[in-house]
């Protein structure tokens, strides 16, 4: 059957699944511009059917995630969700309303899912795809954080384990944990909407100025700025509690803000990052260190919004309890529509596990297409390159910046070697030059560097021989190699590297660039960020890639095989 999952909420989108092969997966955000995305994934489903060559009716399953109070009365009134999305990213300015707005979001999320409301839920959510063309289908309701639990097990490598899902909240629970072994999944805990360590660092991210649901990474490198203190000298550490397998917190979401509010009026910004993230570690690693005792089970599979901590996942790696670690690479609320679409695959199909090979799961664009695009753009030049990794390791070595554009668009939020932006990762310069002419991100938020698995053998401490393919968890850089690497580490010398071995055909030209660098700067090692610009998705297609390059300052393009350069560096 072919199984189309969607999700529409926050970074709404859509999968497309047929047998143990995921066709096409995409988020909204890709083709309507607007970051994380909350409308209707109309574009997305689109985009899926396009790519398959399929029409609506030969979708025979439709699997879509959460129909909570909360959720059901956005789809009724969703101008309540469009305002919201304002206020979250922080497009309006600060009012009475938008402080009520966010109280009476975490009262109502944690009213789960009744009859009535996957009833009302379902006759919006119909509506939506009649309008696509969708008349005979079934549409099935997946739980938020079982579908979070299905994008991990079936997604991961391992037969059996434990699987964790940590989120802010989601259908009245803020995660669960259970086992798995071939195609049957166990929940053996649920977590309450009031327990919720996604929560409590969603509040710590707006307490110190952040947004919540996009800035959680920058409070977690500013943590590496604090000063490390006990852990029986945190007062953040008494606000949660781990019995066996249950979390539980001291206050409601209300009441954490506020006691959060009087603990960060007594310590620097750095410190109280250090603080919270060492909650999330402590606890989260103990959870798990229960879980194993538990089970017996060694290998754990991992998503939800909390997964995004790549210094948790660190230490999880690093466990001696933990024999297997699988993240799942598009782990918050974004990974909902494939997380729903593996659900149903596996219960319904009994279709236990799609591999992830690769995450080059968006649109493409031919030759001809990029070429009838380049002649839009009479201010740009252009040649063509057969061995085009060749010209770019000159580029990349003499200091220039590089954007990089090949193949299928990436799913998930990381920037793999598809869409990317490409430089040394040795320069302060550099990365100064990113941050202030495109990015604009905080001084001390690093970019991520990408390394053939040799090189990681030798700049990192903690590296197993296991590739780190979508960037899902962290690494210690040996302290000698930490100039080498200043652009792409935190203060404590962390880092969250891409890494591939050269057995990947999967990665092509992007595999081939790296061992080229190698060959010409002793190391396969690139500064490796994401094609976009300060408050925009990742780009999709040429003409975005023409357009960000002619709007900026920087000098060079790839486009598949073609350099491309503004007229005025000839």
């Amino acid at each position: 059957m072919n199984v189309l999952g969607i999700w529409d909420g926050h970074d709404s989108g859509a999968a497309l699944l047929k047998g143990d092969h995921i066709i096409f997966a995409a988020n909204e955000e890709r083709f309507t511009r607007n970051k994380l995305e909350v409308e209707f994934p109309s574009n997305s489903i689109r985009e899926a059917l396009k790519f398959a060559k399929l029409k609506p009716d030969h979708i025979e399953i439709v699997a879509i995630s959460t129909s909570d109070f909360s959720k059901t009365l956005t789809r009724v009134f969703p101008a309540l969700k469009r305002k919201y999305y304002l206020i979250r990213r922080r497009k309006v300015e600060p009012s009475a309303f938008n402080r009520f707005s966010k109280k009476a979001k975490y009262v109502l999320t944690e009213i789960g899912p009744s009859s009535l409301t996957r009833r009302i839920s379902g006759m919006i959510v119909r509506n939506c795809l009649e309008k696509i063309g969708f008349r005979r289908y079934r549409l099935i309701w997946v739980d938020h954080h079982l579908a979070h639990v299905a994008s991990a097990v079936c997604t991961s490598p391992y037969e059996e384990g434990l699987v964790l899902s940590l989120d802010g909240i989601g259908d009245g629970l803020s995660g669960m944990i259970g086992i798995f072994d071939g195609g049957r999944i166990s929940i053996l805990s649920k977590f309450k909407g009031r327990d919720s360590l996604g929560i409590f660092f969603e509040h710590v991210t707006n307490l110190l100025n952040m947004r919540e649901l996009e800035d959680e990474g920058k409070v977690m490198a500013l943590a590496s700025f604090g000063y490390p203190i006990p852990d029986d000298q945190n007062p953040l550490l008494q606000l949660f509690s781990v019995d066996g397998v249950k979390i539980k917190a001291k206050y409601h979401a209300t009441g954490l803000y506020r006691k959060l509010q009087r603990i960060l009026y007594l310590y620097p910004a750095e410190q109280f990052a250090y603080m919270a993230q060492r909650v999330l570690e402590v606890c989260i690693v103990k959870l798990v260190e229960n879980a194993v005792g538990l089970t017996g089970k060694n290998c754990l599979a991992y998503a939800g919004g909390v997964a995004s901590n790549i210094k948790v996942n660190m230490l999880l790696k690093n466990h001696k309890d933990v024999a297997g670690l699988h993240v799942f690479p598009h782990m918050d609320d974004g990974g909902l529509a494939l997380g729903a679409a593996l659900y149903d695959n596996l219960t319904v199909n009994g279709v236990p596990r799609c591999r992830l090979e690769n995450l080059f799961l968006g649109p493409s664009y031919t030759i001809s297409e990029i070429e009838q695009v380049l002649s839009a753009f009479p201010a740009v030049r252009y040649q063509r390159f057969p061995a085009i990794e060749e010209k770019v390791v000159q580029l990349v070595k003499e200091g220039h910046i590089v954007l990089w554009f090949q193949g299928r668009m990436e799913y998930g939020p990381r920037a793999l070697g598809d869409r990317s932006i490409l430089a040394l990762p040795s320069s302060i310069s550099i990365k100064n030059k990113l941050n202030i002419y495109l990015k604009k991100r905080v001084w001390y938020q690093p970019f991520c560097p990408t390394m053939l698995s040799d090189a990681a053998a030798e700049i990192l401490e903690d590296y197993n021989g296991t590739d780190n393919l979508f960037m899902t968890v962290g690494y210690q850089t040996k302290e000698k190699y930490a100039d080498k690497m200043i652009a792409v580490i935190n203060a404590d010398n962390s880092c969250r590297p891409q890494i591939l071995s050269e057995g990947g055909p999967q990665y092509g030209r992007y595999l081939a660039f790296l061992k080229k660098m190698r060959e010409l700067t002793g190391r396969g090692v690139v500064l490796n960020t994401s094609f976009n610009k300060h408050g925009e998705s990742i780009i999709n297609n040429p003409k975005e890639a023409l357009e960000l390059l002619t709007n900026s300052r920087f000098e060079y393009l790839v486009l598949e095989d073609y350099l491309v350069w503004k007229e005025q560096n000839t």
